[in-house]
């Protein structure tokens, strides 16, 4: 079951968003402003969901997601990027870092909770 859910943008706005929604929706969050410190984050906690940013200073969200899969902890963990990218080359790219999926930017909260709720527990 999702709990705890690591949130990763470089935008404070979209931070907001995304911890208003996931935590008015039952789950708790953390946020992290860059991919760095998402991953320090996910290092220092079990998450049972990540999301991130794909454009982000100091390290891209599939930089994250690479880094994470090669964590035994996170193996199995759903991880999603927030993109604007809509090619095929970055949904490859995405899928070949590990990526689960990927959320399309601007971001809809009902579709991201009901994407949530719909993960196998």
């Amino acid at each position: 079951m999702i709990r705890d859910v690591l949130a990763i943008d470089d935008s404070a706005a979209m931070r907001e968003i995304l911890a208003a929604t996931l935590r008015e929706a039952g789950y708790e969050v953390t946020v992290a402003a860059d991919g760095d410190e998402g991953l320090a984050s996910a290092r220092a906690h079990s998450f049972d969901l990540v999301l991130t940013d794909q454009h982000m200073p100091k390290r891209s969200g599939l930089g994250v997601i690479e880094a994470l899969r090669a964590e035994p902890a996170y193996a199995a963990t759903p991880i999603f990027v927030l993109t604007t990218e809509q090619g095929d080359a970055f949904k490859d790219a995405a899928r070949t870092a590990g990526a689960t999926g990927w959320i399309a930017k601007p971001l809809d909260p009902d579709t991201l909770t009901e994407l949530i709720a719909a993960l196998p527990a």
